[in-house]
């Protein structure tokens, strides 16, 4: 297994950062070689160990999705759509009635109007672009840089604490841990931290009057805004899932993010919510601390 895991690995690498939209052939994307000589071995496999290779190949597409743009969206129906698809290609290599040319050719195009189904302005964004696409940043930050910039006092902190998209590594939540704070992160992608959640952060249930502090640097606020700028956007669920977080701090409880949310700040009852925003210097923006006072 360790061999078909690692030529997935490989073929992702082999068409990384080629643009799905381009409308030339000039750099189409295509199965590795290595690839390639691996299909004809798939019978082999048995069910279970292809099940495995499914939901390795789905979840690697999907990393290298969001590490081109870390807009792109993508929830539980449409990942189970995304494995189909890997289903779908696998049975045809095993019955053998097609091409390999074929096949790629068919499984590519097929990739594309998943993409399009589920983010449909990848097309706009990506359709004139060159072959090979600029990936969106998206980094992880030090703990400490966190800290600084989410306006957070060690002092005052109180726990149970939640990180919304605390990265792979999980720094702060690591961080925070080690300090005694019982620290809990999630994010979409497979973690390597303790107290970590694989889950996407509109489809996790926060509970109600939970948490004593829910942190998010450049997450969930960076995203609710850029769908709030689309005209396709997604910012109904955003709203929706904004203020069951804020439900689910405990009362004194705070919400730190970045970027400030003034669109939908200046709707929260006064009674309810203090809202204090901090310049972040060179960064040119906001960050939001939120308390529930009731």
């Amino acid at each position: 297994m360790k061999k078909y895991l690692k030529n997935i690995e490989k073929q992702i690498a082999h068409n990384q950062g080629k643009n799905l939209f381009l409308k030339s052939n000039r750099v189409a994307l295509r199965f590795a070689d290595e690839t390639k000589r691996s299909l004809s071995a798939l019978h082999t496999l048995t069910a279970e160990e292809e099940e495995i290779l499914i939901h390795y190949s789905a979840d690697k597409a999907l990393e290298e999705f969001c590490r081109i743009n870390q807009y792109f969206s993508f929830n539980s129906h449409v990942k189970e759509e995304l494995r189909s698809l890997y289903r779908e290609i696998f049975t045809s290599i095993k019955q053998n009635k097609e091409s390999i040319e074929s096949l790629e050719k068919r499984h590519f195009e097929n990739l594309k109007e998943w993409l399009l189904k589920s983010n449909p302005f990848a097309e706009k964004l990506y359709a004139e672009q060159e072959a090979a696409i600029i990936p969106v940043a998206c980094s992880e930050y030090s703990e400490q840089l966190q800290i600084s910039l989410l306006q957070i006092d060690m002092n005052t902190l109180v726990a149970p604490v939640l990180d919304i998209g605390c990265g792979k590594k999980g720094a702060l939540v690591s961080y925070l841990n080690e300090r005694g704070f019982e620290t809990y992160g999630l994010d979409r992608f497979s973690l390597l931290a303790r107290n970590t959640i694989n889950t996407d952060w509109l489809e996790y249930d926060y509970g109600i009057e939970r948490w004593g502090t829910i942190i998010s640097n450049l997450g969930f606020s960076n995203h609710f805004m850029h769908q709030n700028l689309r005209d396709d956007g997604n910012y109904l669920d955003y709203a929706t899932k904004y203020m069951e977080i804020l439900r689910s701090l405990k009362t004194g409880g705070k919400f730190h993010y970045a970027p400030d949310l003034p669109f939908i700040e200046k709707y929260l009852d006064p009674l309810q919510y203090q809202i204090k925003n901090h310049d972040v210097g060179e960064f040119g923006y906001k960050t939001s601390v939120i308390q529930r006072l009731r």
